[in-house]
């Protein structure tokens, strides 16, 4: 029997920052859109719905007068990332 993927990783970009920050502390949001090649605005939606989720904390600085966004992903982030593999293995061992 098949799991039933989780629809909010199976997004192609969600996917994409979940498996950049499961490696990392933290990322910020420059650094981010340069290693998916998303859109500043396309990335700025989907790092909402997974904060809105809880997968994703944001916190919103200043670097000297410019603005920083930092991303990590949450305990319920990993714990929802690493059930999306064990569910996608069901699919890729048949």
């Amino acid at each position: 029997m098949f799991k039933e993927l989780n629809p909010l990783l199976h997004s192609e970009l969600r996917l994409a920052v979940v498996s950049i920050l499961v490696g990392v502390e933290s990322a910020d949001f420059v650094y981010l859109r340069q290693q998916t090649g998303a859109t500043a605005g396309n990335l700025s939606v989907q790092l909402d719905k997974l904060a809105k989720a809880g997968y994703v904390s944001i916190e919103k600085t200043f670097r000297g007068k410019m603005p920083c966004t930092v991303c990590r992903l949450t305990d319920a982030g990993r714990d929802a990332f690493a059930e999306y593999v064990a569910a996608l293995e069901t699919y890729i061992k048949r």
